[in-house]
Protein backbone atom coordinates (compact mmCIF):
# COMPACT_ATOMS: atom_id res chain seq x y z
CA UNK A 1 0.00 0.00 0.00
CA UNK A 2 1.34 3.60 -1.09
CA UNK A 3 1.68 5.50 1.73
CA UNK A 4 0.47 9.43 0.98
CA UNK A 5 0.23 12.73 2.83
CA UNK A 6 -4.10 12.80 1.75
CA UNK A 7 -3.42 16.04 -0.51
CA UNK A 8 -4.25 15.13 -3.62
CA UNK A 9 -2.32 17.53 -5.94
CA UNK A 10 -1.61 19.79 -3.20
CA UNK A 11 1.50 20.46 -0.96
CA UNK A 12 4.10 20.72 -3.70
CA UNK A 13 8.07 21.53 -3.40
CA UNK A 14 7.84 25.84 -4.19
CA UNK A 15 10.13 24.51 -7.36
CA UNK A 16 7.84 22.73 -8.72
CA UNK A 17 4.97 24.04 -10.71
CA UNK A 18 3.87 21.19 -13.35
CA UNK A 19 1.70 22.77 -15.90
CA UNK A 20 -0.48 19.11 -16.56
CA UNK A 21 -1.83 17.01 -13.70
CA UNK A 22 -1.30 13.69 -14.71
CA UNK A 23 -4.91 12.77 -15.84
CA UNK A 24 -4.73 15.50 -18.49
CA UNK A 25 -1.84 14.06 -19.68
CA UNK A 26 -2.74 10.76 -19.89
CA UNK A 27 -5.65 12.48 -21.85
CA UNK A 28 -3.38 14.38 -24.21
CA UNK A 29 -1.70 11.29 -24.83
CA UNK A 30 1.56 10.28 -23.67
CA UNK A 31 4.32 7.78 -23.70
CA UNK A 32 2.80 6.14 -26.27
CA UNK A 33 -0.49 5.16 -24.23
CA UNK A 34 2.26 2.65 -23.10
CA UNK A 35 2.93 3.71 -19.46
CA UNK A 36 0.74 2.64 -16.78
CA UNK A 37 -1.00 -0.12 -18.42
CA UNK A 38 -0.12 -2.61 -15.69
CA UNK A 39 -0.64 -0.11 -12.93
CA UNK A 40 -3.44 1.15 -13.24
CA UNK A 41 -5.23 0.09 -10.15
CA UNK A 42 -2.59 2.18 -7.89
CA UNK A 43 -4.22 5.51 -8.89
CA UNK A 44 -7.63 7.15 -9.32
CA UNK A 45 -9.73 5.49 -11.93
CA UNK A 46 -10.91 8.96 -13.04
CA UNK A 47 -7.23 9.08 -14.74
CA UNK A 48 -8.17 6.85 -17.22
CA UNK A 49 -11.07 7.31 -18.79
CA UNK A 50 -10.22 9.83 -21.43
CA UNK A 51 -6.51 8.50 -21.34
CA UNK A 52 -5.02 7.88 -24.93
CA UNK A 53 -3.67 4.10 -24.10
CA UNK A 54 -2.38 1.36 -26.18
CA UNK A 55 -2.25 -2.04 -26.30
CA UNK A 56 0.20 -3.52 -28.53
CA UNK A 57 3.39 -1.41 -27.07
CA UNK A 58 4.41 2.72 -27.66
CA UNK A 59 2.24 4.02 -30.36
CA UNK A 60 2.70 7.39 -31.76
CA UNK A 61 -0.54 7.88 -32.52
CA UNK A 62 -1.35 7.56 -29.01
CA UNK A 63 0.71 10.77 -28.03
CA UNK A 64 -0.51 14.12 -28.72
CA UNK A 65 1.81 15.26 -31.41
CA UNK A 66 1.91 12.34 -33.11
CA UNK A 67 5.50 11.42 -32.72
CA UNK A 68 7.74 8.84 -30.14
CA UNK A 69 9.75 10.90 -27.87
CA UNK A 70 11.08 8.56 -25.35
CA UNK A 71 13.70 6.45 -24.91
CA UNK A 72 13.63 3.08 -23.54
CA UNK A 73 13.26 2.30 -19.96
CA UNK A 74 16.32 0.31 -20.31
CA UNK A 75 18.35 3.68 -21.80
CA UNK A 76 17.38 5.36 -18.41
CA UNK A 77 18.35 2.66 -16.10
CA UNK A 78 21.65 2.41 -17.69
CA UNK A 79 21.94 6.10 -16.91
CA UNK A 80 21.17 5.75 -13.18
CA UNK A 81 18.07 7.78 -13.96
CA UNK A 82 15.60 5.16 -12.49
CA UNK A 83 15.49 5.17 -8.30
CA UNK A 84 13.95 1.56 -6.97
CA UNK A 85 11.33 3.11 -5.55
CA UNK A 86 9.56 4.11 -8.93
CA UNK A 87 10.86 1.42 -10.95
CA UNK A 88 8.85 3.38 -14.61
CA UNK A 89 11.03 6.70 -13.64
CA UNK A 90 9.78 10.09 -13.64
CA UNK A 91 5.81 9.85 -14.74
CA UNK A 92 5.53 6.85 -12.49
CA UNK A 93 7.35 9.75 -9.38
CA UNK A 94 5.21 12.26 -10.62
CA UNK A 95 1.77 10.19 -10.27
CA UNK A 96 2.79 9.48 -7.07
CA UNK A 97 3.57 12.62 -5.75
CA UNK A 98 0.56 14.03 -6.94
CA UNK A 99 -1.55 11.81 -5.03
CA UNK A 100 0.53 12.19 -1.91
CA UNK A 101 3.69 9.97 -1.80
CA UNK A 102 6.80 12.05 -0.52
CA UNK A 103 9.86 10.74 -0.18
CA UNK A 104 12.70 13.84 0.61
CA UNK A 105 15.69 12.74 -1.64
CA UNK A 106 13.94 11.22 -3.79
CA UNK A 107 11.05 14.44 -4.55
CA UNK A 108 14.26 16.89 -4.51
CA UNK A 109 16.41 14.96 -7.74
CA UNK A 110 12.92 14.53 -9.44
CA UNK A 111 12.11 17.79 -9.28
CA UNK A 112 15.40 19.26 -9.85
CA UNK A 113 15.75 16.91 -13.17
CA UNK A 114 11.81 18.27 -13.90
CA UNK A 115 13.10 22.04 -13.89
CA UNK A 116 16.07 21.08 -15.89
CA UNK A 117 13.55 20.29 -18.04
CA UNK A 118 12.89 24.11 -18.83
CA UNK A 119 15.51 24.29 -21.50
CA UNK A 120 13.69 22.93 -23.94
CA UNK A 121 10.88 25.72 -24.13
CA UNK A 122 13.80 27.87 -24.91
CA UNK A 123 14.72 26.00 -27.84
CA UNK A 124 11.45 25.56 -28.71
CA UNK A 125 10.43 29.33 -28.77
CA UNK A 126 14.26 30.10 -30.10
CA UNK A 127 13.30 27.45 -32.86
CA UNK A 128 9.56 28.29 -33.78
CA UNK A 129 6.98 30.80 -34.75
CA UNK A 130 4.38 31.43 -32.04
CA UNK A 131 1.60 28.78 -32.18
CA UNK A 132 3.55 26.35 -34.71
CA UNK A 133 1.86 23.43 -33.81
CA UNK A 134 4.31 21.56 -36.33
CA UNK A 135 7.83 23.05 -35.37
CA UNK A 136 9.36 20.80 -33.17
CA UNK A 137 7.03 18.18 -32.31
CA UNK A 138 9.58 15.45 -30.90
CA UNK A 139 10.74 18.18 -28.52
CA UNK A 140 7.29 19.14 -27.60
CA UNK A 141 6.08 15.15 -27.03
CA UNK A 142 8.60 15.34 -24.73
CA UNK A 143 8.11 18.72 -22.89
CA UNK A 144 4.42 17.00 -22.34
CA UNK A 145 5.60 13.88 -20.90
CA UNK A 146 7.49 16.34 -18.16
CA UNK A 147 3.99 17.88 -17.23
CA UNK A 148 5.03 21.28 -19.17
CA UNK A 149 2.11 22.29 -21.38
CA UNK A 150 3.80 22.63 -25.03
CA UNK A 151 0.57 23.80 -26.96
CA UNK A 152 0.98 26.92 -25.43
CA UNK A 153 4.45 27.66 -27.06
Amino acid sequence: MLETNGLIGKNFDLRFVPELTPQEMLELGVFGGAYLNDSQDEFPEEWFKGAKLSDHGPDPECNYYGVLASQPLKVWQDKGWIHEVDPKGWFQWYCRYYIGRRIADEDDRQVKRWVAMRRHIGQVKKGCHPGDQTCRRRQRQALLHWAYDSRKI
